[in-house]
């Protein structure tokens, strides 16, 4: 049984744990939980002293479509759970029109704790963060991976992009498949972009369908 002390080691102590014995889907999700642990414990940027709880992901963890997002909310800081709140119901609502079960998807944000007043993440925070969410993308690995906003867009595809430039495009990266759209709190701000996002959508349903 793992101790406090075991707890705050690096990353890669806990991710690299050679567990010969787990077929290795088993061994991808025991991984995937003792990321988790870690990433719980963590306090590398000032975000975790203001924050309720750690928001690490939520879906299956053999999903073949993963979302990110850019930080938890007020909504998703009390429950634990990324897109909970309004901009979450929202995109429950787009799913459900593509045909897409929430519950066989993996659904996460670049940042896991909640920034003041829901603020965009600071480039600090981004980078002390970054080190779970390209674990999280390793073990679960997706064969499609959507981009939600402008700030997961240009952490995970390019770091000049523009959202409005660079949305309803495929693009290859490490063997997956990526397109940015808007973030569903977007949409809320300018329900105009809805008809983007769906046309955005059309190409992932057809994609993910496959």
């Amino acid at each position: 049984m793992r101790t406090i002390s075991e707890k705050q080691k690096s990353i890669i102590e806990f991710i690299n744990v050679s567990e010969p014995a787990l077929p290795r889907q088993n061994k991808e999700i025991n991984q995937l939980e003792q990321l988790k642990e870690v990433c719980l414990d963590c306090s590398k940027c000032e975000l975790r002293k203001g924050c309720s709880q750690v928001v690490f992901g939520d879906g299956s963890r053999t999903a073949r479509l993963m979302m990110v997002g850019e930080g938890p909310g007020a909504d998703e800081d009390k429950a634990g759970i990324p897109f909970v709140g309004r901009a979450g119901q929202l995109l429950d609502r787009i799913l459900e029109a593509a045909e897409i079960d929430r519950k066989t998807i993996y659904i996460t944000n670049i940042v896991k704790c909640r920034p003041p007043g829901n603020r965009l993440p600071l480039q600090l925070e981004v980078d002390s963060c970054l080190p779970y969410l390209k674990k999280q993308i390793e073990l679960i690995n997706p064969e499609v991976l959507v981009c939600l906003g402008g700030l997961a867009t240009k952490t995970l595809i390019d770091k000049n992009a523009a959202i409005t430039r660079t949305r309803g495009k495929w693009h290859e990266i490490d063997g997956r498949r990526v397109m940015a759209t808007f973030h569903p709190a977007a949409l809320l701000r300018d329900p105009s972009k809805k008809k983007d996002v769906w046309e955005d959508f059309k190409q992932i349903m057809k994609l993910y369908k496959e």
